[in-house]
């Protein structure tokens, strides 16, 4: 009876404390995701530079080589986006006649004055909402920044041990384990890779597009459809369909009858062909567990629920057949 007490009670102050520790972490969560990608990535390379070299050498030079050549970059990339976002200048002219005249219009056919001092308040109190996500944003990526280096740094140069110590607890037979271990290394590889080499070609592609049809800024709103291909369902469309409503705006009804052609026929369709042949040719995974997966990982873990949120939905599956075949089919 002491030992079954111990054990229980153990079990709920794992519980209890992990719960909090987590629910403390969720701000340092996306840093933490990101170094267990970056290790994923690079640990059969850091594991065959070690055996070349003195150990530490190799997981400083594997560190700040990630730093300098993936991160940095990364985030050098970002703030110009952000940049050139800020920084964007467009005809005003053009878009304000045809607004107003819209404006007019819902006002005569539904008494809703766009221009009253509440919606006006309201608008002015959603842009200061923005920015103070911005801000919060920028300091949020700083501090996971620094995580993600940190906790990569101590993961490769402990790698071999962290992973003996986690098959240890987990609670499978060895084959099992395997399995386990080989869908997590591949799913977050597929995804690490895959997701910003669709993004990458998403982006050539509707550039191709907004070059012809004149779209104003036509990198930028190229290297934003590129990020919305990411996001499952809508994708492309929430770039490709504002700059539809552009054209209607500004009067343009030949352009913005090309343009949804393009983005619907071309555009759209190339994002869901792509997604469907790098994810069965780097994970055979199946495309509705990425499009699950990413709708439950976002709110979950922020940006990099993109590559975790599948993996969740994909080991969900694994553990379910697990149990069939071992105790349902053992009979």
């Amino acid at each position: 009876m002491k030992e079954q007490y111990w054990k229980y009670s153990l079990i709920i102050l794992i519980v209890v404390v992990g719960f909090v520790l987590f629910r403390q972490a969720q701000p340092f969560m996306n840093g933490v995701l990101a170094a267990v990608t970056l290790y994923i990535l690079l640990r059969n390379f850091s594991q065959w530079l070690q055996s070349k070299m003195n150990p530490l050498l190799a997981v400083w030079l594997l560190t700040i080589g990630t730093t300098l050549f993936i991160l940095i970059p990364l985030s050098l990339f970002g703030w110009a986006v952000f940049n050139q976002l800020s920084g964007m200048h467009l005809n005003t002219q053009s878009i304000i006649q045809p607004a107003q005249q819209t404006i007019e219009i819902i006002k005569e056919r539904t008494g809703f004055d766009m221009l009253s001092e509440k919606s006006l308040s309201f608008i002015v109190e959603q842009i200061s909402s923005i920015g103070k996500t911005v801000m919060s944003g920028v300091s949020d990526f700083i501090i996971n920044f620094a995580v993600a280096i940190m906790l990569l740094f101590f993961m490769l140069s402990g790698g071999r041990q962290m992973e003996e110590y986690i098959s240890t607890i987990l609670p499978f037979k060895k084959a099992d384990k395997d399995e386990v271990v080989k869908k997590v290394a591949l799913i977050v590889r597929s995804n690490a890779i895959g997701i910003p080499l669709l993004a990458l070609i998403q982006g050539g592609i509707s550039l191709a597009g907004y070059l012809m049809l004149g779209v104003p800024n036509p990198v930028l709103t190229a290297l934003l459809t590129g990020f919305a291909s990411i996001i499952p369902v809508v994708g492309t469309a929430l770039i490709w369909v504002p700059v539809v409503i552009y054209f209607i705006v500004t009067g343009d009804w030949l352009h913005a009858v090309l343009m949804t052609a393009y983005g619907g026929v071309i555009v759209s369709q190339c994002d869901n062909l792509i997604r469907f042949i790098l994810q069965k040719k780097m994970a055979d995974t199946h495309p509705l567990i990425t499009i699950f997966g990413v709708v439950a990982g976002l709110p979950l873990f922020g940006f990099m629920g993109i590559i975790f949120g599948p993996l969740m939905v994909a080991l969900f599956l694994l553990f379910v057949d697990m149990f069939r075949k071992e105790y349902l089919l053992s009979d």
